[in-house]
């Protein structure tokens, strides 16, 4: 087991101590907190199947956030909340949506493949501004958090907490299997050499295309879940900034690695959410040249800080 391993289990460990934590110090706030970096880390993590092992560098990944959160709020708006059908439709319309973006911008390549995913993006964003019925640029509430039937219940702030955490987990799990099976050779080779790789008989299109579906219908699920800890829908959810976010989780944390964006999404956020705000308000000045320093000396993100030697 290496120890970048090591270091993973024992942050969602960390993780997973959150809420008692949160409970014994009178701080439930830190509950919601840490909830919502979980969110962006599942969205981080399907961002990084494409970016990090594919090497497809997509600018418009915040649409898939913003189709789940939409999936979600649409059905509540008129009165539908089973979670069942909100995430199914979550999961699948991103899914589709993704396929759609795919089969057209994975046939172009560089600067041109960026541009088209985020030509799609900011289309889906001025779609959701435009239409008044569901808030327009203001956005709606949530009317209620999804229902699962009497399963689980995620009025309650540390069972929410606790679902978040293991589709974290699940998140992290398929990454893992993806990227260590055939398929993940396929698209780790194609990102190294593509035209290798079809000469010995790969069709890489088919599984980037595929790799792309699966990262869009993991960040649907993200978007769901995001909505329902906002409990308000906006179409500032997939504007080209998020996606901009998300990238930046990636690309903090250690691209191609699984565990970097996890840890990516844990610094920004609380970076920006609880630190640098709290010291002083320019804090914007303070991150932007922490964000360049840790590009500039930390090139494999912050977990290639970590050795990789095995332990044992």
């Amino acid at each position: 087991m290496t120890r970048r391993t090591v270091f993973l289990a024992s942050g969602l460990v960390l993780l997973a101590l959150v809420p008692p934590i949160a409970a014994a110090l009178g701080q439930p706030f830190y509950v919601d907190v840490f909830r919502r970096i979980m969110i962006f880390a599942i969205a981080a993590v399907s961002l990084d199947l494409i970016l990090g092992y594919g090497g497809m560098v997509s600018f418009g990944h915040a649409a898939y956030l913003g189709i789940g959160a939409y999936a979600v709020g649409i059905p509540a708006y008129y009165g539908l909340h089973n979670g069942y059908v909100q995430w199914t439709i979550a999961v699948l319309a991103s899914a589709a949506i993704a396929l759609v973006i795919g089969a057209i911008s994975l046939r172009t390549s560089g600067v041109y493949f960026i541009m088209i995913t985020l030509a799609f993006t900011q289309m889906l964003y001025y779609l959701g501004v435009s239409v008044e019925e569901y808030g327009g640029d203001d956005g709606m509430r949530l009317a209620a958090r999804s229902t699962f039937a009497g399963l689980v219940d995620l009025r309650g702030g540390t069972t929410f907490y606790y679902v978040v955490l293991v589709l974290l987990v699940l998140s992290l799990g398929v990454g893992h299997r993806l990227i260590n099976s055939r398929f993940g050779m396929v698209i780790r080779g194609g990102r190294s050499n593509e035209a290798r790789m079809r000469a010995i008989g790969f069709a890489t299109f088919r599984y980037k295309l595929v790799a792309f579906m699966i990262a869009g219908a993991m960040c649907g699920l993200a978007g769901a879940l995001l909505v329902n800890h906002t409990e308000y829908v906006t179409p500032e959810f997939m504007h080209w900034t998020r996606s901009g976010d998300i990238m930046f989780m990636v690309i903090l944390g250690g691209m191609g690695t699984l565990g970097g964006p996890v840890l990516g999404a844990v610094v920004l956020r609380l970076l920006e959410d609880l630190l640098l705000p709290s010291w002083t308000e320019h804090w914007q000045a303070i991150l932007g040249p922490f964000l360049v320093l840790v590009v500039l000396f930390a090139k494999r993100g912050l977990v290639g800080l970590l050795p990789e030697r095995r332990d044992g």
